[in-house]
């Protein structure tokens, strides 16, 4: 049984050129068509099918298709290009609102962190980070650049340490 059904499957695969008449036709199928019914009235079917479609004439299309079609093309985009520059949503105020509130909260929220330190471009540090010391340094460059005062606490310190 399980070969009459992979044979049938066979012959459906080969069926629209058994019709048309591309395939020949070899024993082992006409002994299958002759045996199957289903495989025999599927090809029937198909032969009749391939008859109507050779007898089938295509319609003309009228004169002024091409005409009308073109214009409906040039419509159509020129429909998408003016909706494109309209932008409907800034028409509804609640929408327009919603969006310039969500555009001014992301600046806000970017842009934030100088806004809270007065407007520098410096980034707060953590006390005793090493960014922190550099920033320090930097904010104290004309206290620290005095290194005479430092080398006086340096001698103090020795100084003191060995009396």
């Amino acid at each position: 049984m399980k070969e009459a059904t992979m044979k049938c499957n066979e012959i459906r695969e080969l069926m629209p050129d058994l019709a048309s008449g591309l395939s020949s036709v070899t024993p082992q199928i006409s002994e299958h068509v002759q045996a199957c019914s289903d495989c025999a009235e599927a090809l029937v079917g198909m032969r009749q099918t391939m008859a109507l479609l050779d007898e089938w004439v295509t319609p003309e299309p009228s004169p002024y298709f091409d005409m009308r079609l073109r214009a409906r093309v040039r419509e159509g985009i020129s429909k998408q290009s003016a909706r494109w520059f309209h932008m409907p949503w800034l028409r509804r105020p609640a929408l327009a609102f919603s969006l310039g509130a969500i555009l001014i909260m992301g600046i806000t929220l970017f842009r934030g962190d100088g806004l809270r330190h007065g407007g520098s471009d410096q980034i707060a540090a953590v006390p005793g980070t090493a960014v922190s010391d550099l920033q320090t340094l930097d904010k104290n460059h004309d206290l620290y650049s005095d290194s005479d005062i430092l080398d006086d606490l340096e001698v103090q310190q020795n100084v003191a340490a060995n009396p």
